[in-house]
Order: structure tokens, then sequence, then C-alpha cells
């Protein structure tokens, strides 16, 4: 390992080559990945393409899944809205989320594991504090599949980790009209799916990338040595 070298050195190869390879397809999320500084995020080799780890045996997420999550809730993304980040993790997405939104909006996130909430609020004070302090981010230590209702209804909810469905909690505290993205399982295979709420009742689910994410559960079942995976 000591011979390793970096397939990017800078923040601008990365998100060209996420440009290169159509991950990044607008203008606005090449923008937003450009203010957000994966190195404030990923303890190690920041510019990879790749998941990288990050306590409580989870990984940051690859830079192509934090661009394909972004391009999909783009049009949710927008000033004066809300978000909910299930899993926050390393921090970087709620970062990501409030910049899509100008910094006029608010991002909501959630973990369940007290290491990883605690990573996620240093990493985003390195650089981004300001978000923290005005409430532009709010993040809470708790279950992630009963949502934030005091918070809801949001105009758009990522969820950071698979299940078989949505939970309920999550559906009901979406607007009507509003977006969530989350990994599912699809026969023992995990998908990235696009759940557009019609109405109450209503709802449209797109299948659209297969990726490798950690469980939806509660933080005994996520304690190191049971599962590894993104968020």
């Amino acid at each position: 390992m000591g011979d390793y070298r970096p397939n990017h050195n800078t923040l601008k190869e990365l998100c060209d080559e996420l440009v290169q390879k159509k991950w990044i397809t607008s203008i606005r999320v090449y923008d937003v990945m450009m203010q957000v500084d994966r190195k404030d995020f990923a303890p190690r080799h920041p510019y990879e393409n790749n998941p990288q780890p990050i306590p409580c045996n989870v990984v940051i997420s690859a830079p192509l899944l934090h661009a394909y999550a972004l391009e999909a809730l783009k049009d949710f993304l927008k000033p004066g809205n809300k978000a909910l980040d299930v899993g926050f993790g390393s921090g970087y997405l709620p970062v990501a989320m409030s910049k899509m939104m100008n910094d006029e909006g608010c991002v909501v996130g959630i973990e369940h594991m007290e290491e990883l909430y605690d990573f996620g609020i240093k990493n985003i004070s390195k650089n981004h504090k300001k978000l923290l302090d005005q409430k532009k981010i709010k993040l809470n230590l708790g279950d992630g599949r009963l949502g934030c209702k005091e918070e809801a209804p949001f105009d758009c909810i990522h969820v950071g980790a698979v299940a078989e469905k949505p939970p309920d909690e999550l559906l009901n505290q979406l607007k009507v009209g509003g977006r969530l993205v989350m990994p599912l399982y699809n026969k023992g295979n995990q998908f990235i799916y696009i759940v557009d709420k019609k109405n109450n009742n209503s709802f449209n689910a797109e299948e659209g990338l297969s990726v490798c994410y950690v469980p939806l559960t509660d933080a005994r079942k996520q304690m190191p040595g049971n599962n590894v995976g993104g968020i």
C-alpha cells in the first residue's frame, strides 16, 4: 500500500470525471459538488470515485452515488424547501442538499449511531458551521425510520440505508408532489428507487441504480462487526 497513488488529486478532477461518465448531468449539481469539498467528510482518499471507510463499520458513499441522489432530487431542492436525510453519516449530503437550495431552505438529518452523529457534526463544522448555527441544517440523533414529525412535511427525503419497502412514517411525512430516494430490495438485490407521492394513497416508484447499502435497522444491529455499507 506504500506505493498507492490516487486517481485524482483534486476535487475538480473528481467532478470532471463524474461529468465525463454522466453521473453529473446538470451544471447545478456540478457547481454544488465543487462547493462541498469531500475531504471534509472522507478521512482517506477523498477524491476517489469509490466509497471510503468512516466510523461504525460503514462508509461514505462513492461520489457517483451522491451525484445520482442530487440529480434525482434537484427539482425538489429549491430555495425555501425542506428536505430530510435519513442516515446522514459523514454529513456530506445535508451540506450538499442545503447548497442545492442556495442555503435558503432547511435540511433535517437523522442518524441513529451516536459516534456517526458526532462525526457528521464535526465534519460539517469544518467549513459549514454557519449552516448549523443558522438552523439551515438541523441534525438529530434518533431512529430514522420514524422520520421527524415535528419538522414535516418534507419536499423530498433521502434515505441512506436499504429496506424491503419505504417506512410508512417517511411516506406520511412526504408532501404530496414530493419525492423519496432510497435503496430497496428487489428479489434479493438492492436498487435505488425514486418514489413520487401522487396523493396520500398513490405513489409512483421507478427502479434505478444497483447498489449495496447497510440495512435500515436499529442502532444495536448496526454495531461494528454486523454490517458494511454506504451512507
